[in-house]
């Protein structure tokens, strides 16, 4: 069981413009006295082709956490452009929001995002060099994608029982009252953006965080983080399906592309100074 459940996370400036900060309210659940800090991160995915145009924007310590429901408002720069391919600046994208405890990291909420001109006019006839100022972003924040890890928390007796592991499969067991519950429960529905089918799906295969086509083709069977369908230790079973059910679900899901779940695993660099520190308001 894992000592701290994020309950919730609020998008607070969103819409915001391209160059506007990025600001969540987290609110989490800390069920004993922890001896070290919680690390907070915000990657931006800077593109679908590689991860080295990802963008660690910010870091932050809170601590010393204190049993029962915390919250605090976690704020990060926008991504540097010039970091950024110019043909993928605008459109759909990705921010992953993740917590670490000593280093392990055992939560990762992901957003698309979609970046767009204000005007209709600039949106129909975009200018060869973008204009920052007048891109527009949009956080899915109405859908976040969680991802839960199992790890070693203070005592011998929280570690998993193949410890230390590589951050190997989600802890897809959700407890009702955590965060990204009720939509990982719901049916799936295409995102309502205007992309590019092909790219999108491209941007959906860099977050699967599956390597290998062993890796993939698990993933396709499992069709991400469906609640309902998983056993306790993580599996689908779908001995129980129709051939003719199975052949309706592949008919589906090459028409919604963008449904993909967000399960991320990149490497991700280390920020150059060590991270801010900030206290949490007990609620």
């Amino acid at each position: 069981m894992s000592v701290v459940s994020l309950l919730g996370v609020n998008v607070m400036n969103n819409p915001a413009k391209f160059t506007d900060k990025y600001e969540f309210e987290i609110t989490f659940e800390c069920l004993e006295q922890l001896e070290k800090d919680l690390e907070w991160k915000l990657i931006y995915v800077g593109s679908a082709q590689s991860d080295n145009y990802d963008q660690e924007l910010d870091s932050l310590l809170v601590g010393p956490i204190p049993v029962g429901v915390n919250k605090f408002v976690f704020e990060a720069d926008p991504p540097d452009t010039k970091r950024i391919p110019i043909d993928e600046l605008l459109g759909v994208t990705v921010v992953l929001l993740t917590c670490a405890y000593d280093g392990r990291e055992f939560v990762r909420v992901g957003y698309y995002v979609n970046n767009e001109y204000e005007s209709d006019e600039l949106k129909n006839d975009p200018p060869a060099k973008p204009d920052i100022e007048k891109i527009r972003r949009n956080v899915l924040a109405e859908k976040p994608r969680v991802t839960r890890f199992a790890i070693k928390w203070d005592s011998e007796a929280s570690a998993p029982a193949e410890f230390p592991p590589e951050q190997p499969e989600a802890d897809l067991v959700v407890d009702e009252d955590e965060y990204g519950a009720e939509e990982l429960a719901e049916e799936e529905e295409a995102v309502p953006v205007e992309a590019n089918s092909e790219a999108l799906a491209d941007k959906d295969a860099a977050m699967d965080g599956v390597e290998g086509a062993e890796a993939e083709a698990e993933a396709e069977a499992d069709g991400g983080l469906e609640e309902d369908e998983m056993s306790e230790d993580g599996s689908v079973d779908i001995e129980g399906e129709s051939e003719d059910d199975l052949e309706e679900e592949e008919e589906v899901e090459g028409e919604a592309a963008e449904g993909d779940e967000m399960d991320v695993d990149m490497d991700k660099p280390e920020p150059a100074a060590g991270p801010a520190k900030a206290e949490v308001m007990v609620q």
